[in-house]
């Protein structure tokens, strides 16, 4: 069974910077297209970022520019370096396949005060 730990959430001000983490146990990750997702207070849960087994990266356009998504395969990690956060980028932050293929990490909150 896979589990999914996210963490490096936290209250920044509009402008500041978070890097998040998350770490996979339980399967071989570098098989895997990995994913940043969020999901705000009353929305659906958006795919954020994706990352695949060789580096290739693509990010919803609200993020374009200030979010980096980069994985580390031999410890088995996924990152989201967020840069110029928005009070908009307030939501939960999860990490997952691409396919969703595993079950959800109880995910960190990104909380951004303007």
């Amino acid at each position: 069974q896979v589990h999914l730990v996210e963490s490096g959430g936290g209250l920044v001000q509009a402008g500041g910077s978070l890097r998040l983490s998350c770490a996979a146990s339980g399967t071989i990750f570098s098989s895997f297209i990995m994913s940043w997702y969020r999901q705000a207070p009353g929305k659906q849960r958006e795919l954020v970022a994706t990352i695949t087994k060789t580096g290739t990266t693509d990010y919803l356009d609200s993020v374009k520019g200030r979010f980096t998504i980069s994985r580390d395969n031999a410890k088995n990690m996924v990152y989201l370096q967020m840069n110029s956060l928005k009070p908009e980028d307030t939501a939960r932050y999860y990490c997952n396949t691409f396919a969703k293929n595993w079950s959800w990490g109880p995910g960190t909150q990104v909380t951004v005060s303007s």
